[in-house]
């Protein structure tokens, strides 16, 4: 299995639109479950969302779970962070 890091949400939107959906659904996971940050669902939330409009099925499933875990500021927080990041990108 390939292992890539990626420092910059903006280098996702490289390489075409279902490659960044992958890559989006990944940082969701990594935010998640804290490979390599501390756990943030609020910005698991943001990437997954992103990840889910862009096309990626798991990336929606996964998205409910998390939401499953969170209150209702921290939803809206999410939800606000990923319309904010659609808008500028």
């Amino acid at each position: 299995m390939a292992r890539f890091e990626m420092h910059n949400a903006e280098m996702a939107t490289m390489g075409g639109e279902n490659n960044s959906a992958d890559v989006f659904c990944e940082m969701g996971l990594m935010y998640a479950t804290g490979r390599g940050c501390e756990i943030d669902l609020v910005s698991a939330h943001k990437w997954l969302n992103i990840a889910a409009i862009k096309g990626n099925d798991r990336a929606a499933e996964l998205r409910a779970d998390v939401a499953a875990s969170m209150s209702k500021m921290q939803l809206a927080e999410a939800l606000r962070a990923a319309r904010e990041w659609m808008t500028i990108h």
